[in-house]
């Protein structure tokens, strides 16, 4: 019941901000300016401010140090999570800018804002646990994914110039910043930690914000009807969650591999998230149509409702 009511709880303020932004939208409150203004913001200062805040509170020599096996753990499932991920995505689409998108979403979920929320709620002792097995997943979003899948490319080729060229924003500036400071240990102001901590906190509202006002200009009867947004949201939802809850029942069964289960909660938790918000917010700054990305998003969200609590209690039967 805790699970339900948790995630019923993050739906609302979701739905209700998208909601919001829809509604701006409409009135001509929010123009297509107004939105653009708002994805520049989301990625020039709050997405950094959030992947620098991250890194600089988790990535440390401590950390590293005695939570190797579940960032190794982390760094293989995303590895694994990325080739199924491809694979799907074209049997999907076969618009290349639609199957990066598709790509995204199947590799990485929602596990920051909806996983932190979740884990918290409902797995208190293990949260720390859960921001350390994330610091892959968001390594390979900023090293790979968002430069690779959401930058879009002059020309549409991924020429080893415009892949370095890629790196140079402020996201991946963040990361590093983060990371430096990090493993160095240097001290931060008090007020500075808290200044990057309230504006990281504004990416998920903002984001929600221009799904809405994203929605409220789109074909939504189109775009809703396209059978791949639900197949991918299913697929994200339910059979990548599936799958390794499978390969864990098999292995403590059958085998003498022994994962604690604090590995096996993070696994399930970060997988069975609905899709992320990145997908909407990065291509927009670059005057890309997100409508599909924005209709995945709503669909996955929603069903996720049902389904984040069925795949918790398949967890709790094999723990």
């Amino acid at each position: 019941m805790e699970i339900l009511t948790t995630t019923l709880g993050q739906m609302f303020v979701l739905f209700a901000l998208i909601f919001i932004g829809f509604f701006l939208a409409k009135i001509k409150i929010m123009t297509d300016e107004s939105s653009t203004i708002l994805s520049r913001l989301e990625n020039n200062l709050l997405l950094p401010a959030l992947v620098m805040s991250t890194f600089v509170e988790n990535f440390t020599v401590k950390t590293i140090g005695s939570a190797w096996k579940l960032l190794l753990i982390s760094t293989g499932i995303g590895i694994v999570m990325i080739v199924l991920a491809i694979a799907v995505s074209k049997c999907c689409s076969k618009d290349k800018f639609v199957q990066n998108i598709y790509t995204y979403g199947l590799s990485f979920s929602n596990f920051g804002f909806m996983g932190n929320a979740v884990v918290k709620a409902v797995f208190p002792e293990i949260f720390m646990e859960y921001l350390i097995f994330t610091l892959p997943l968001w390594t390979m979003i900023y090293l790979w994914a968002v430069p690779t899948l959401l930058i879009p490319t002059e020309g549409g080729k991924q020429t080893l110039r415009t892949r370095l060229k890629s790196f140079a924003n402020p996201m991946f500036g963040g990361m590093l910043l983060g990371m430096v400071i990090g493993l160095c240990n240097i001290p931060m102001p008090a007020p500075v930690t808290n200044l990057l901590k309230v504006t990281g906190d504004c990416m998920s509202p903002i984001a929600m914000i221009l799904t809405g006002i994203t929605v409220a200009r789109m074909d939504f009867k189109k775009i809703m009807s396209m059978i791949s947004i639900y197949v991918v949201s299913i697929v994200r939802l339910v059979v990548f969650p599936v799958i390794f809850i499978g390969v864990f029942f098999l292995m403590k069964t059958y085998t003498t591999i022994a994962l604690s289960d604090t590995v096996v909660v993070c696994t399930i938790a970060s997988l069975a998230m609905p899709l992320g918000l990145s997908p909407i917010i990065i291509p927009s700054a670059y005057g890309k149509d997100t409508s599909v990305a924005a209709g995945a998003t709503l669909a996955s969200h929603a069903l996720s409702c049902i389904t984040i609590p069925i795949m918790f209690y398949l967890l709790q039967c094999i723990l």
